[in-house]
């Protein structure tokens, strides 16, 4: 995953003469796995290797809390400080080997190019929306869109007017649709939540054919590496494969709903290395008659979880409000607060939006996540009863 595509002009067979401008194209083979992968191969009006200046290297370090006791955490994202690009901007909360899973409120645009050379970045756009331009074209997104970018495309936001927030999970290995939703050939299957309709891919522009200076910032880890390129990024004529970057919407995933609570992974929407990502939008409950439609208790001893509130009434808890972010690592059981029980009972729908990050590997909370956390939230399940 994803699936075949081609825009603009390609040469007959690969690795040819194409020079349908008049001058050479310069072929370039962007791919995964070394040459055992999915990859694409796009055309250039100049060599994609024209580096004029290196620059410096920045620092943007990543830093565990202070406070490492172990608990249940509640972090209201909200308190966070708005500010800086959306790069340098980003508040890290928790990370492991596999995911760093940050909150951003970019109060500055860009003119620079940014490429990913270490993870691949799952953006979650809350607010705002706007246009991702890459080298495979223009990706339109809105509220409510899953944006994945794999590593090594190069690209820049270009925001609407207005607020923007981010949740951005950067993966030590790439964001795909989980297999058992595909055939053996790829395609989604029938009772998959989403379909290969769902999922909008860029619209390549025509090629800009510029010479000069033009900065990229390269992010290796917790460096963000400069380098000056002698040619505008975007200057591709064509492209076909399965690399490039698509975007998909939360509200198009079709949920399951059960005779009793089903559990967390019906609601699975992509999978990677150490992670599930979950989408839990609004549905029926389920209809036996003495079904209880909040969550049981659950103890997952083998994952950490995080829980990203987008909108709506969650009846399973209390004090979280839109972009609130729990964090339930294992060693702990989580559920239902006391009291909720009795009045969920016979609720026919949810209206709730939310996004679940569960990893198999325990979660280093970061010192940016301190001034967003409630320290009372690990004592929420001590007071009222269910009858």
């Amino acid at each position: 995953m994803p699936f075949y595509v081609k825009q603009g002009a390609l040469p007959e067979k690969r690795h040819v003469v194409f020079k349908p401008r008049g001058g050479h194209t310069y072929e370039e083979l962007v791919s995964r796995q070394g040459f055992s992968d999915i990859y694409s191969n796009v055309y250039h009006l100049y060599p994609p290797t024209t580096v004029t200046a290196v620059g410096e290297t920045e620092a943007l370090p990543v830093i565990p809390l202070a406070d490492a006791v172990h608990r249940n955490r509640h972090l209201k994202t909200f308190a966070l400080s708005a500010g800086g690009d959306w790069v340098r901007g980003r508040r890290v909360l928790a990370y492991n080997a596999d995911v760093t899973v940050a909150t951003v409120e970019p109060a500055e645009s860009t003119d620079w190019f940014y490429r990913n050379a270490r993870a691949d970045e799952l953006v979650f756009v809350h607010h705002g929306g706007g246009v991702l331009e890459t080298m495979f074209g223009d990706l339109t997104v809105r509220s409510g869109d899953y944006v994945v970018i794999p590593r090594g495309v190069i690209h820049r936001w270009r925001f609407d007017d207005g607020r923007v927030k981010l949740l951005i999970t950067e993966t030590a290995g790439p964001v795909e649709t989980p297999k058992h939703f595909r055939n053996q050939w790829g395609q989604l299957l029938e009772h998959a939540p989403y379909c290969e309709r769902d999922l909008r891919t860029p619209v390549l522009n025509p090629p800009v054919d510029e010479r000069g200076e033009f900065t990229l910032k390269v992010k290796l880890g917790d460096k963000l590496q400069t380098v000056v390129l002698g040619h505008h990024p975007f200057d591709l004529i064509g492209w076909d494969g399965f690399y490039y970057p698509w975007a998909f919407n939360i509200e198009d995933f079709m949920p399951v709903v059960g005779k009793v609570h089903l559990p967390p992974p019906v609601h699975v929407t992509f999978t990677g290395p150490g992670f599930v990502i979950c989408s839990f939008v609004p549905r029926l409950f389920d209809f036996h008659q003495d079904a209880i439609p909040i969550p049981y208790a659950h103890s997952n001893v083998d994952s950490d979880e995080i829980l990203y509130y987008v909108a709506g009434n969650f009846m399973s808890r209390k004090g979280i409000e839109s972009e609130s972010l729990t964090l339930h690592p294992m060693g702990y059981p989580h559920g239902p607060q006391p009291g909720l029980l009795e009045p969920s009972l016979g609720v026919k729908e949810t209206v709730e939006l939310a996004v679940m990050i569960d990893t198999f590997a325990p979660l280093t909370v970061a010192a940016d996540a301190g001034p967003a956390d409630d320290p009372d939230y690990p004592l929420s399940w001590a007071t009222g009863d269910d009858q």
